[in-house]
């Protein structure tokens, strides 16, 4: 007899029967918990090469914005020209750039911290079949 979401009702069945599916049950379950895994790690690697692209783009624009800084002292004490004015605000504009991409890169390494690892999952159902035992 099978219910309307297309489970068997195994209420009838023997003792031997269901001991029987035992095998099958396990297999099942720890294939399900290796496909979890490999899906946690397409999505952890995913996650954590674009958080490193967003890093290394941060300290790209950081690394060119050193220089910058310095025309812009050199230009801002030499001649009280509108020419620093420029200088400033290009040297804004990448330190804000930097900041951006270091705020979306550390966020996305946020995301790959706080998700679950397969482990703890293979944890927590040990732990809930001790608890039905």
């Amino acid at each position: 007899m099978t219910t309307p979401r297309g489970f068997r009702d195994r209420a009838d069945e023997s003792l031997l029967t269901l001991v029987g599916d035992v095998p099958d049950l396990i297999r099942n379950l720890v294939m399900a918990e290796v496909e979890a895994a490999k899906a946690w790690i397409r999505r952890t690697s995913k996650d954590a090469g674009i958080g490193s692209g967003w890093i290394i783009g941060a300290l790209f624009l950081l690394f060119w914005s050193i220089p910058l800084l310095l025309a812009f002292i050199i230009i801002g004490l030499s001649s009280w020209m509108p020419v620093w004015v420029a200088s400033l605000i290009v040297l804004v504009v990448l330190i804000l750039g930097a900041a951006l991409c270091g705020l979306l890169g550390y966020l996305r390494w946020r995301k790959v911290v706080k998700s679950q690892n397969p482990a703890q999952s293979i944890v927590m159902d040990v732990e809930a079949v001790r608890d039905e035992l």
